[in-house]
């Protein structure tokens, strides 16, 4: 496969020779290196090359904040889904990330995509995406959203509201059929924060199967001749580490199958199980073992349907941090160090408006001291950021070098996900540009924006 240079970026670097990793992680997986890239490897001068090109280089070369793709580690990431549930439909969550580069890649690795508005989808079909093969869905899709999603052929949509069904329908256009999807909620509390849980019933998703909502939509659904009910959405929130829930989640949606077979004489023939596979942020976090998941929803489906005397339904997941995730590393320089009372505060040049998931709930990340090394002991400090919020924190309380000081590298590895597709106009500070890395070569895949873009948005005075 050839990885070409894009139109405008800098060129390729010449391939980069790189000693193997020294102790970086322990058989058991675990280890100061063991949340980075697979492709990480320690160099000279307590540098790193990730894809194998060192991180100091690449923070030289296109600047800092900077967030890095490992192409690599997200490909390998595709094919272990494919490995863990080859007979289902994996579907990408471009939510947590998405460009040109990656829709490419999601594709020559035969997953399906997952959209939530009419902007995702645009960008995939427009890149070359087959639209047959992704599913739109969203809490409140907006006119433009159901327009695009019918004007190009979208191939599922995912009906989250019962107000909802009546707008699709009349979207549609005569003679035709749209495939959908009704996004249920199991009542089943799940995910690493209150703000990510979605699949109890106090919260905006979904349809509940508890108060008979989600039955009495199936049924309108089924009366509507210009919609195809095909099948059962559930996403029960994010950070799951765990499989219990998912089987719990799979014994309720079949339960649910099964009244709707009794009730009105239809199989539906899909179930998609959404997506919210926890990945590890620190050393020693844990993960969801998508391997183990896979066997486990696998064997928990086919033994429910065949207790409801049901066929077994095809199968889909929407991984999206899962994927991108554990693929992404962000580059920051040190501006200040601080002492304020008992607090040593470490200020960067990124901050909340290129990653408020610290602020939005509490994540914790693991930075590093990248491209010197330093014979100073570890001590506790705050990463914070650059803007005018004393909630502007990117890691509380971490361990790095007593000397730390303004121009040191700091890397952050889990950055693939929810950084970009997240971020801000805070202070009207451009968002970072997105490099990818493979085999000893980088090149540019989203540029950083520019205050010239930000002031050619604003036309009035």
């Amino acid at each position: 496969m050839t990885h070409s240079t894009l139109p405008g970026a800098p060129a390729a670097t010449a391939p980069h020779t790189v000693p193997a990793p020294a102790a970086a992680t322990a058989p058991d997986g675990t280890g100061p290196l063991a949340i980075w890239p697979r492709s990480t490897t320690p160099l000279a001068h307590d540098d790193l090359a990730v894809g194998g090109v060192p991180l100091t280089e690449l923070a030289d070369r296109f600047g800092t904040p900077a967030y890095v793709l490992d192409e690599d580690e997200v490909r390998h990431r595709c094919r272990a889904y494919l490995r863990a549930f080859p007979e289902a439909d994996v579907l990408y969550a471009a939510k947590a990330f998405l460009c040109r580069a990656m829709v490419h890649w999601v594709q020559e690795e035969g997953l399906g995509l997952d959209v939530c508005s009419a902007g995702e989808l645009e960008l995939a079909v427009t890149t070359g995406f087959a639209p047959e093969r992704i599913v739109l869905h969203g809490n409140a899709k907006s006119p433009d959203d159901l327009r695009t999603a019918l004007r190009l052929g979208v191939g599922r949509i995912v009906i989250d509201s019962t107000s909802e069904i009546a707008r699709l329908a009349a979207a549609v256009p005569a003679g035709a059929r749209q495939k959908v999807l009704i996004r249920v909620v199991p009542g089943i509390a799940a995910g690493g924060h209150a703000k990510i849980r979605t699949g109890t019933d106090d919260q905006k998703f979904g349809l509940s199967i508890a108060d008979g909502s989600a039955l009495h939509a199936i049924t309108r659904v089924l009366g509507q001749p210009r919609l195809e009910l095909v099948g059962l959405h559930c996403h029960l929130g994010s950070q799951i580490t765990t499989v219990k829930p998912y089987l719990s989640a799979v014994r309720r949606l079949v339960g649910l199958l099964a009244r709707i077979h009794e009730q009105h004489g239809v199989t539906l023939p899909e179930l998609d199980l959404g997506g919210g596979h926890g990945v590890g942020y620190r050393p020693g976090e844990p993960a969801l073992d998508i391997a183990c998941l896979g066997t486990r929803i696998r064997a928990e489906l086919t033994g429910s349907c065949a207790a409801a005397g049901l066929p077994v339904p095809r199968l889909a997941v929407e991984p999206g941090r899962a994927i991108a995730g554990p693929a992404g590393v962000a580059l920051y320089r040190v501006l200040s160090v601080k002492q304020t009372g008992s607090h040593t505060f470490v200020a960067v040049d990124g901050g909340m408006s290129d990653n408020p998931r610290p602020a939005l709930y509490g994540v914790r990340y693991a930075p590093r001291l990248i491209g010197r090394r330093s014979a100073a002991a570890p001590e506790p400090v705050t990463v914070v950021g650059r803007h005018c919020e004393a909630g502007d924190v990117l890691a509380s309380d971490v361990p790095l070098p007593g000397d730390i000081r303004p121009g040191d590298l700091i890397g952050v590895p889990v950055a693939g996900a929810y950084h970009l597709s997240m971020a801000s106009g805070y202070n009207l500070v451009g968002r970072p540009p997105v490099v990818a890395v493979i085999d000893g070569q980088a090149r540019l895949l989203v540029r950083r924006e520019s205050l010239a873009d930000i002031q050619e948005r604003d036309i009035g005075l």
